[in-house]
């Protein structure tokens, strides 16, 4: 700034200084040529006054400017700070909002903007795994490579967690499909964090403007609807906007108000499907299943509401109310006859999770003893210390834990062996799948042979066939589960088939 300077030398010390000399010259030059001092008195004192006061308000005025450029400066740090993640020097999400915003207003004729949400796979299970000091040496690494992305007409974010966000200008749909795949391939790229090696990658959904939104909070939208898809789905690749996701994120968001609804009202049904010692043919458990029929939708499967649920958060108040219903139904069964309710990951993680179940069962009057959780492997994925806790508190109750659909994930001997479960739940698959032969039956046989060891129970899934009940019963299965024996049905249905079983010993046939 030239005037700011032109200031500053003007009232420098040395430009003050130089002034008081000139003027005492001056005077005694004057005193020389004959004044009298009475006159030169009278001129020294006021200019002496007025140099004083010019020298302080220079010293003032000086302050004043160093105070401007040190606030100047603070300000600068502060947005700086204000629009920048700390950890991994990129953007932040308010800086990202920003830059997208500066995309948007300079974009030209033939011109879109292109956006890349970035979630790293697994990232809470890998900071459970591997601490936060080497989840940061994560998050840096992930930052180091998707800079060889950046440039002067693209964002580059880390928005929060493990999610990450690339925006820039693009002249077609291509090009950034091609950057997509090239990011993802470099994400993908395996790195050695913590004595571990990390090849889990990142799920990338993209969109652009104005092809898929008009403003840049619809292109955010459309980009995290695109990556909603991309995590959910099995395909390892990143995942262009579609119009159809925005209507499946309106029709979940339907049957997300009308299922909040639906459990107020108690709309909604508990089944029970029998699960059947093969050796004897009696009931030895009913498995409660929920049922939603909608008064305009129809029938709808648990498929189609239970993710709902889980995203949502409903499924914490949905899985009390299921316990509440199905617990007080298995109170009026016999003794012998257990509960055997799902569990979904999202109910077990949640703050007070036994507490809420317990609480289902005193009000119900049912013996913990009497009720079987079960959990899939997807339960474990994350290594959430909360789940030990989860169960190790349900166990002192006496609930006990089965582990379902076995054999679809590859560490469920690690789960066995670490959870201290009553009994194994044989996928379908390898029963009355369309693969079975000689492979599933020894994959089976060797399940059975490995809970007898154990002492737990086998359970076949999916028996449609009295083939399919006495190839089970070869193998070493102890329990059946499946059409054959019943379809889930109605509370007082289930206590009709009890009634039938009680009576000379009848039995369901096996």
């Amino acid at each position: 700034m030239p005037e700011t300077e032109d200031v500053e030398r003007a009232m420098s010390p040395d430009t003050w200084l130089g002034a008081v000399i000139g003027l005492a010259a001056g005077l005694a030059g004057a005193k020389l040529a004959g004044w009298t001092q009475l006159p030169w008195l009278v001129l020294l004192f006021p200019a002496l006054s007025l140099i004083l006061a010019g020298f302080l308000l220079h010293r003032r005025l000086a302050v004043l400017l160093q105070s401007a450029r040190e606030t100047m400066r603070r300000a600068d740090a502060m947005r700086t700070t204000a629009l920048t993640d700390g950890l991994t020097g990129l953007e932040n999400r308010v800086g990202f909002r920003a830059a997208l915003g500066e995309l948007v207003e300079e974009l030209v004729e033939d011109e879109q903007v292109m956006l890349l949400r970035i979630d790293l796979r697994r990232f809470h299970a890998i900071k459970s795994a591997l601490g936060s000091s080497n989840c940061d040496k994560l998050l840096v690494e992930t930052a180091k490579r998707l800079r060889a992305f950046g440039g002067d007409d693209r964002a580059l974010a880390r928005l929060a967690a493990g999610e990450f966000a690339l925006a820039g200008k693009t002249r077609s749909a291509s090009a950034a499909n091609d950057l997509a795949k090239e990011v993802y391939d470099a994400l993908a790229g395996p790195l050695r964090i913590g004595g571990k090696l990390i090849d889990d990658g990142a799920a990338i959904g993209t969109a652009l403007l104005p092809a898929h939104a008009a403003t840049p909070e619809d292109l955010v939208e459309a980009a995290e609807l695109a990556l909603a898809q991309a995590n959910a789905g099995s395909l390892r690749q990143p995942l262009s906007y579609d119009r159809s996701m925005t209507r499946a994120r309106i029709e979940r968001r339907e049957i997300e108000d009308e299922l909040r609804g639906a459990i107020m009202k108690d709309e909604l049904s508990i089944y029970f499907q029998p699960i059947i010692d093969l050796s004897t043919g009696r009931i030895r458990a009913f498995e409660a299943l929920v049922r939603w029929f909608h008064p305009e939708r129809g029938e709808l499967v648990p498929d189609q509401f239970i993710p709902v649920a889980e995203d949502s958060g409903l499924i914490i108040t949905l899985g009390n109310w299921i316990t509440a219903r199905a617990a007080r139904a298995a109170a009026s069964w016999p003794q012998d006859v257990q509960l055997a309710i799902n569990l979904s990951p999202v109910q077990i993680r949640a703050p007070g999770a036994a507490l809420g179940l317990l609480n289902a069962l005193r009000d119900a009057r049912l013996d913990p003893a009497r009720l079987e959780l079960e959990v899939t492997e997807s339960l474990f994925t994350e290594d959430d210390p909360n789940i030990a806790v989860f169960m190790a508190d349900m166990g002192r109750e006496g609930v006990s834990f089965s582990l379902d659909d076995f054999g679809m994930g590859s560490s469920s001997l690690h789960y066995i062996h670490r959870y201290p479960f009553r009994a194994i739940k044989v996928d379908r698959s390898f029963i009355s799948g369309p693969r079975i032969g000689r492979e599933s039956e020894a994959i089976v046989r060797a399940v059975a042979e490995m809970g007898a060891t154990l002492n737990m129970e086998v359970v076949a899934e999916g028996l449609e066939t009295i083939e399919q009940v006495q190839k089970a019963q070869q193998t070493g299965c102890t329990l059946g589960q499946g059409y054959y024996f019943s379809r889930a049905v109605p509370d007082y249905l289930a206590v009709m088939l009890l009634s039938q079983e009680s009576q000379a010993g009848a039995r369901i046939a096996v």
